[in-house]
């Protein structure tokens, strides 16, 4: 089966979709390659159009959004379709996770609540390819927290024997799998660590007025100081001290926390802004490692593998590997993949799993009551697509 993922993240940079193939019709004898990836980045204007929905959505603008994310969703779709060659007709599917809107985890005996958009049907009427989305619904039914969803990839695709690894995605949210080795049947772990580039992005856009969206390669926090007195604070939020599993989003990290930040300790010039960018990526790497030893090292570790975009920040990199030294800390290139594909390519899997009646969750990363088969089927017009059956 030729299968495109498409992932749009916390970070709210832009469209990842993966093209993958894969053969096989269980977790024993599946085999797969990656024939494509291709990253197309938001405009201003629909990074704003997310934000606005995210932080003041009105009924009007989120039903505006979901109609939109959907055509650009597959837009993507297309272009990595001619990116590996091949046309809508020789694609069996599509897994799309869509734009996560607002995460609402399991409290207290309350279940939990999950939004993303990112129209389905859209997507199948302008690529005519059957459509398998909204992914994380049933698990949260199902008593878990819906996230993180990559741990079923991670361990179908990436453990090895005689290895325990931890696969850290850094997206705009941080989220860990630790993996015992293929074919232990010792339980994983996983679940999101806290802020990943969510709140650096903020305040670099904020240092910038909006021309920077990013730390581009670390520049910003490489040449600021880390506030020891601030990041106490920081690293004190009652997100670090739950256990797993948990997971967390744009509503606790996004751009009111920087905001609350910022108003307790204004910036008052470039220096000061790099001094905050420097405790803003000292929070995201600290609070991985106190994850780390709080919750996984005692399990065993060879080494951690990175993925997402702040694979690409040498700043935060150099920062995780102070903080969990002796451990060996390299990046996604390890697993053979581009970094920044990882979470396309798990949407991709997902939609193989439901294609196969494969269950997607990790009941015990999630905390939902069992395994489930994820996501909703939108069909598709190709002829490929009406010889197929789910």
């Amino acid at each position: 089966m030729n299968i495109v993922g498409l992932m749009s993240g916390t970070s709210l940079d832009g469209i990842d979709a993966v093209l993958a193939n894969f053969s096989g019709t269980t977790e024993a004898d599946l085999a797969w390659s990656v024939k494509a990836f291709v990253s197309i980045p938001y405009t201003p204007q629909q990074r704003r159009q997310i934000h606005d929905a995210i932080e003041r959505g009105t009924p009007g603008n989120l039903c505006r959004l979901g109609a939109d994310l959907g055509e650009w969703l597959a837009a993507a779709a297309l272009a990595v379709c001619e990116a590996a060659g091949l046309a809508p007709d020789d694609v069996d599917l599509i897994g799309s996770h869509g734009q996560t809107i607002w995460h609402v985890p399991p409290a207290s005996g309350v279940r939990g609540a999950t939004l993303q958009l990112g129209d389905p049907a859209t997507i199948a009427e302008r690529t005519g390819i059957p459509v398998v989305s909204d992914f994380r619904s049933r698990d949260v039914a199902a008593g878990g927290q819906g996230a993180p969803l990559v741990p079923w990839q991670d361990r179908v695709l990436f453990s090895l024997p005689g290895r325990c690894r931890v696969l850290l995605n850094i997206g705009g949210i941080a989220n860990l799998t630790w993996l015992p080795p293929k074919g232990d049947r010792t339980p994983l772990l996983a679940f999101d660590t806290g802020p990943g580039n969510m709140v650096i992005d903020a305040a670099v856009e904020r240092a910038t007025g909006g021309r920077e969206t990013f730390d581009r390669d670390g520049r910003w926090a490489g040449r600021g100081r880390v506030d020891e007195v601030l990041l106490a604070e920081l690293l004190a939020h009652s997100f670090f001290q739950q256990p797993p599993p948990k997971s967390t989003g744009r509503e606790v990290f996004g751009h009111p926390y920087l905001q609350q930040i910022v108003r307790r300790q204004p910036p008052a010039d470039e220096q000061e802004w790099a001094d905050l960018i420097a405790t803003a990526t000292a929070l995201t790497a600290r609070s991985i490692a106190d994850a780390m030893h709080g919750w996984v090292t005692q399990h065993g570790l060879s080494e951690v593998i990175i993925s997402g975009g702040g694979a690409r920040n040498p700043t935060l990199i150099a920062m995780i590997r102070d903080a969990l030294a002796p451990t060996r800390v390299v990046t996604g290139e390890a697993l053979g993949i581009d970094p920044d594909a990882k979470e396309a390519l798990a949407f991709a899997a997902l939609a193989w799993a439901f294609a196969c009646g494969i269950p997607g969750n990790v009941s015990e990363a999630t905390g939902a009551v069992g395994l489930r088969i994820l996501g909703s089927y939108t069909p598709g017009l190709t002829k490929r697509s009406r010889h197929r059956t789910f």
